[in-house]
């Protein structure tokens, strides 16, 4: 074990794991002495953060001792100071459920340094032994691993041993979504319906669940055919609240086909039928889709309403974002290309669309094979010549 000399106070050591260490003295805080040690890769990045704890140590700021400090303590350190300011109102509300659900009841009670990967196995074994959908898991699995990650950063922890255990394995969920005989069926069969257009919305243009019911009549253009994609309608807390988008290619705009546009005028009369009859119980919220008394849908009494609109279609079970597939498939049938597919549903990146659906492009492929033949087979030349 090497040992040198640091800077001030603090001793700076490498370890026999080869993990840079330094300590240093806080004095005597109830009656006890107290230390703090904080660990990097190198032993620059150790100097570097032991310096910075030096200057606010002198400058007389709290420095807390990760010895005495639990998961628990440093998770809801890591809620207040780093989650909540920079991740969306509905992602805080999910790792601050996993944090207060699972994490901090099983091992919130662990030193902050003593935590190891045999527990975090332990923890992930035991939710997914109660039942817990193994998604689920992965994902509080991945809070702990990105709060570890700001303990790493900020010296508390050697390393961040939540990266050292595997995450559940997630089966793919298989993708439904309806023939094009299937959707004209289902178009039929819900014509008349009050959500007539939050349906052909939902199969023709794929949007998801929470962009769909969080759309507001500004967001419609009449004129020009168009809708925007500005903002999403989830229940947060307890109470329903409008969020903002996941990423910047969801924010978009969207040419109407005249299937949409003409189900979209129609649920805008009926609409306003529906305020007359409602009176003073009318709550104006400006959402295109509504109860009869304007405020917004709740994301679960669509799903009831979709269920009973497939039975009456005759339809199989599905899930609502299966509409999302069927709006892709539907694209992909008429020969539109992947890059403005990866846009009218909102993806990041071509890519996703390409993975996500590659099963459809099989037809796809057999027919440039047939194409390419065109060109290199045998007299393609004689013909092209003549």
């Amino acid at each position: 074990m090497a040992t040198r000399r640091g800077h001030g106070e603090g001793m700076i050591r490498q370890r026999t794991d080869g993990v840079w260490e330094a300590r240093i003295d806080l004095g005597y805080v109830e009656g006890k002495r107290r230390r703090k040690s904080i660990y990097g890769k190198t032993r620059r990045e150790v100097a570097e953060k032991l310096k910075a704890l030096l200057v606010d140590q002198q400058k007389g700021l709290p420095i807390t001792t990760s010895e005495r400090q639990t998961l628990g303590q440093f998770l809801e350190q890591w809620l207040a100071d780093v989650a909540r300011p920079t991740l969306r109102a509905s992602t805080y509300a999910t790792y601050e459920n996993h944090v207060h659900k699972h994490l901090v009841p099983t091992l919130g009670r662990t030193p902050l340094q003593q935590l190891g990967p045999q527990q975090i196995q332990s923890l992930i074994n035991q939710k997914l032994k109660t039942g817990l959908a193994p998604r689920t898991v992965a994902d509080i699995h991945a809070v702990l691993r990105t709060a570890l990650a700001q303990a790493l950063k900020w010296g508390l922890v050697a390393r961040n041993v939540a990266t050292l255990v595997d995450r559940p394995r997630i089966s793919q969920h298989q993708i439904s979504f309806m023939t094009p005989e299937q959707a004209r069926s289902f178009l039929q069969a819900i014509h008349g319906d009050r959500l007539q257009g939050l349906y052909t919305i939902a199969i023709s243009l794929g949007l998801r669940r929470g962009e769909a019911l969080g759309l507001r009549w500004e967001d419609v253009d009449f004129e020009r055919g168009t809708i925007t994609v500005k903002r999403g309608l989830q229940r947060i807390g307890g109470k329903l609240s409008t969020v903002e988008l996941k990423t910047r290619a969801s924010y978009r705009s969207i040419n109407l086909p005249s299937v949409t546009l003409g189900a979209l005028r129609a649920h805008r009369i009926r609409q306003l039928e529906e305020r007359l009859l409602a009176g003073s119980r009318w709550q104006d919220t400006g959402h295109v889709f509504t109860t009869t008394i304007g405020t917004p849908i709740e994301p679960r009494n669509y799903k009831r309403s979709f269920d009973m609109a497939l039975k009456h279609a005759g339809l199989d079970h599905m899930r609502i974002h299966d509409m999302r597939h069927t709006a892709a498939s539907l694209l992909l049938a008429q020969d539109v290309s992947p890059k403005m597919i990866s846009e009218i549903l909102g993806h990041a990146r071509v890519g996703i669309t390409l993975d996500i659906y590659s099963h459809l492009y099989a037809p796809m492929r057999q027919d440039a094979a047939h194409k390419m033949d065109e060109v290199l087979a045998p007299g393609s030349y004689q013909e092209a010549g003549s």
